[in-house]
């Protein structure tokens, strides 16, 4: 069922806070993909917006857990997510876009709501499943840091797609979403919900929104899902070779 599929990205979709120095606290979004290691390990990483994590100012993020209880309610609990560990990047980030992924140790429980990769859209996935402008899609997040209720989870909104071409990807590296968007919305997921036996299609991550000056104009820009896994990728690198770090 369509809203059964809806749950699934609402359940993997998790609030990142970022405390600069000085205190200033900022919240964004990220998205936990099941990623295994080249050799099949299991592994869980959070996909959000490249300018969301920057190690120079913290040496790690909070990620907001949530837990069911006993009593069939959920509970709010942050926990920090380091960003090197003994010399070791735990995060990379897209040379060109702005994407970036992060290996986490999530609970159990959680990790099992990551999304496979096969949910990630490729430009095969946009013509097989006719999306172009106009289309209906969904991104969940935390405007303004604001979460749907007290267990955190994100505020899910339709949107539709606003820009023409989205192919090919290569020439056309982002797309713009019709809705308003705001600071707290980077690193959301944008998706669409084919229904019957389809599985819910990642488009894409939010990495901001569009003002004339001072002026929202209620769009936002989307950064294609295939960049994820390029940065996959670039993260696989530098496990498999210590001695490669991150480009400054």
């Amino acid at each position: 069922m369509e809203w059964d599929q809806t749950v699934q990205m609402i359940e993997a979709t998790v609030q990142v806070e970022n405390t600069r120095p000085g205190g200033d606290r900022r919240i964004s979004t990220g998205l936990l993909v099941s990623a295994p290691y080249w050799d099949g390990t299991p592994r869980t990483v959070l996909v959000t917006a490249a300018h969301a994590v920057d190690p120079s100012e913290t040496p790690e993020i909070r990620i907001g857990w949530r837990f069911s209880t006993d009593d069939g309610g959920w509970s709010f609990a942050p926990q920090p997510a380091p960003l090197e560990i003994g010399g070791r990047d735990l995060w990379a980030r897209h040379p060109e876009r702005d994407i970036a992924v992060v290996e986490v140790v999530a609970p159990p429980a959680i990790a099992a709501r990551a999304i496979p990769l096969s949910w990630l859209a490729d430009e095969r996935d946009l013509e097989i499943q006719g999306v172009g402008p106009g289309a209906q899609v969904f991104t969940l997040g935390y405007p303004r840091g604001l979460s749907s209720n007290r267990a955190g989870f994100p505020i899910l909104r339709t949107v539709r797609i606003a820009s023409y071409p989205l192919s090919p990807i290569r020439a056309f590296p982002t797309f713009l979403i019709d809705g308003f968007l705001y600071p707290g919305n980077s690193g959301g997921p944008v998706f669409m919900a084919p229904g019957g036996e389809g599985h819910p299609l990642v488009l894409g991550v939010v990495t901001q929104q569009v003002d004339q000056g001072e002026e929202p104009l209620g769009l936002g820009v989307v950064v294609h899902a295939a960049y994820i896994r390029e940065t996959l990728a670039v993260l696989d690198e530098q496990a498999q070779d210590p001695r490669r770090r991150r480009a400054a």
